[in-house]
């Protein structure tokens, strides 16, 4: 009995985001650039147990928003179609980022037409529109000239099987040219999967080849939410704030998850490093760095957790998704809307708060990096060791901002 290559793919997917999600907490770890396993250096968590000092907080004011560096690349002559690429989205909109830019450098090289994607949840069956999360007229509109975009597969082609080929993150134009091209020539009909053996937002200096400048595109010009979803973060980020400027305080987001503290790769070292942190380090950590009760905290976790109290003993004004949403809203994003909708609101909250701090290492910290830096948001603060006993604020920050190592200082200046 033949086997529809499409119920492979999202079998393949779900296994796949479950694998991955393991694989990028062991091998990312705060201070990498290009993560793997040597080349990370992280230090313990515990060294933050010294002598406590009180540090000046993180400035309010926010760096110069950056502009593109990139051209947009040069619009190429429609010829006839030389075949389609199809692809899904998977995990939030962290992994949808990497997933698109991917998808457009390989349309751009191929001269292939590329498919608006769908999205697909945790779970085989699960699917949602692209217009469900995203303005699919700005994505086209944002591709026009650079690659051809269309809503769905003509129905001739619906009725072939396509060629399924696994991509890593940020692929390569050898690979493309070495591992896609080949099989496009013989088969003009791809579906694309994206696999992330590591967390690489190295910044690569500034796009000089017509693919550095459409993955600067594509990474930071093609995927905005549809209005309903930033309407929601914006009443919810008014509502923190506002709380913010009754105490004097500054906002701070903190991704922490209590389902993905409990896994095993959370909980292991790798070498002596540490790739999350629990609520009572984070508290520790915060209070090392000069917060105080007076701050008002934003976390990703969905509904309050037991586990988080420690957190909320200390700083006070700490609250959840379930705590900010309007009433209203609930039904549709914490109950129906799935995993995909709440990291929708996580991933444009921790963009615009005051100060941003990643608990737990990878895409997701990486991704609201580059999407902060942009913005000239660059308060991120990271748990790590303090190299002297009286540390100021500029012992935690980021490597993607006190190093300029991230990719979004290629494709920005």
């Amino acid at each position: 009995m033949a086997v529809d290559p499409r119920q492979v793919v999202a079998g393949f997917l779900t296994i796949s985001m479950f694998a991955m999600l393991g694989n990028m907490i062991k091998r990312d770890h705060f201070d990498s650039i290009e993560v793997s396993i040597q080349e990370t250096s992280v230090v313990q968590f515990d060294a933050l147990k010294a002598e406590e000092k009180s540090v000046t907080q993180v400035s309010t004011e926010s760096s110069p928003e950056l502009k593109p560096c990139w051209a947009k690349p040069v619009p190429k002559e429609i010829e006839q179609s030389k075949g389609f690429i199809t692809f899904s989205l998977t995990g939030g909109p962290e992994h949808h980022i990497s997933q698109v830019t991917d998808a457009v450098v390989i349309a751009r090289y191929l001269g292939a037409i590329l498919v608006i994607p769908d999205i697909r949840g945790n779970e085989v069956g699960q699917r949602r529109n692209f217009e469900d999360m995203y303005d699919a007229d700005n994505f086209t509109a944002s591709l026009t000239g650079v690659i051809e975009v269309v809503r769905e597969l003509p129905a001739e082609v619906t009725t072939e099987n396509p060629a399924v080929i696994r991509v890593p993150n940020r692929v390569s134009e050898d690979f493309i040219k070495n591992n896609i091209q080949p099989v496009f020539q013989t088969k003009s009909y791809l579906r694309l999967a994206t696999f992330f053996p590591s967390i690489n937002l190295k910044a690569s200096g500034k796009p000089n080849t017509d693919l550095d400048s459409t993955a600067c595109l594509a990474m930071f010009g093609s995927l905005v939410m549809k209005q309903e979803i930033l309407e929601v973060v914006d009443r919810m980020v008014e509502r923190l704030k506002t709380i913010s400027r009754n105490t004097g305080s500054q906002f701070i987001a903190v991704d922490i998850r209590v389902d993905v503290l409990e896994k095993k790769s959370c909980r292991e070292k790798s070498n002596g490093r540490k790739p999350c942190y629990t609520a009572v380090e984070i508290r520790d950590f915060l209070r090392k760095v000069g917060f105080n009760a007076d701050n008002t905290i934003y976390l990703t976790e969905t509904w309050w957790h037991e586990s988080l109290n420690p957190l909320k003993e200390v700083f006070p004004k700490t609250y959840t998704k379930d705590d900010l949403i309007p009433a209203e809203k609930k039904g549709h994003f914490l109950q129906s809307g799935g995993a995909e909708l709440q990291r929708a609101l996580d991933f444009q909250i921790c963009s615009k708060s005051d100060v941003f701090v990643p608990a737990i290492s990878g895409l997701f910290y990486g991704n609201v990096a580059g999407k902060r830096i942009t913005l000239g948001r660059t308060q991120i603060l990271v748990p790590s060791q303090v190299p002297s006993s009286s540390p100021t604020a500029s012992n935690f920050f980021s490597p993607y901002v006190s190093k300029r190592n991230h990719v979004a200082y290629s494709c920005f200046c």
